[in-house]
């Protein structure tokens, strides 16, 4: 059986480096991208998978770098697009208190360029396909009932707002379209103290994606695969 392939965008380290690893063990081609500065993880892994893995640098946040990628994978097809793209401010650090620069920085890196990427990329998908982003349970306006995390939370709730307005604009698309809230995972952002560790939740993340295949439409699902309110 031919392999399925899956371009994995934002994949250097934490759960984006996860996923590649978790879909090279199940037998996936991928095509991973990094930033240059951040591409030694993936060349080592890489080097155990030759042939399976192709890494392709890009900085998601300039959009040339996004039409140059867009030119070189023009032909491909793929089962699987899915966008890993998150940074964060200060936990406390409140809309008063932001910075229009780290505003804008976060908003660019989390909400704008992954839909960017999603734009771009959505022909190379296949017509069974799955097209996918890394939300956030932070992202659920009905579930903000602590507060923290502000921005983060607002870049997140916009990324939300954006592929539902993309699935707006596909009604009747056959492809899956995915949120997938991966639950507090201790990685370089998540902290030590996080709930999960990558080795549990990144398996029963790509379970759920793979679940959804064929299923069409959009959902907010958490690792579980359980519905994640809006």
């Amino acid at each position: 059986m031919e392999r399925k392939t899956a371009l994995i965008v934002g994949a250097s380290r934490g759960l984006g480096l996860a996923m590649v690893k978790e879909f090279l063990a199940r037998n996936w081609r991928v095509v991973a991208t990094a930033r240059p500065t951040s591409r030694i993880a993936l060349e080592e892994l890489a080097e155990r998978f030759s042939g399976q893995l192709e890494i392709e640098m890009i900085d998601i946040t300039d959009p040339q770098q996004i039409s140059s990628l867009g030119l070189r994978l023009q032909d491909r097809k793929f089962e699987l697009l899915f966008v890993n793209a998150g940074v964060a401010n200060e936990r406390y650090e409140t809309i008063a208190e932001v910075s229009t620069e780290e505003f804008v920085r976060i908003m660019i890196t989390n909400a704008l360029s992954p839909m960017r990427i999603v734009e771009r990329f959505q022909t190379n998908v296949s017509a069974n396909g799955t097209i996918g982003v890394m939300s956030s349970g932070q992202g659920s306006v009905a579930d903000n009932e602590t507060g923290g995390f502000e921005v983060y939370r607002a870049s997140k709730a916009a990324l939300n707002t954006l592929m539902r307005s993309f699935a707006a604009r596909h009604t009747g698309d056959s492809r899956s379209l995915l949120l997938v809230a991966p639950g507090w995972v201790r990685t370089d952002m998540g902290g030590p103290e996080a709930r999960y560790s990558i080795e549990e939740a990144i398996p029963r993340v790509v379970d759920t994606i793979l679940a959804q295949t064929n299923k069409g439409g959009l959902q907010y699902l958490d690792q579980f695969g359980k519905i994640v309110r809006w």
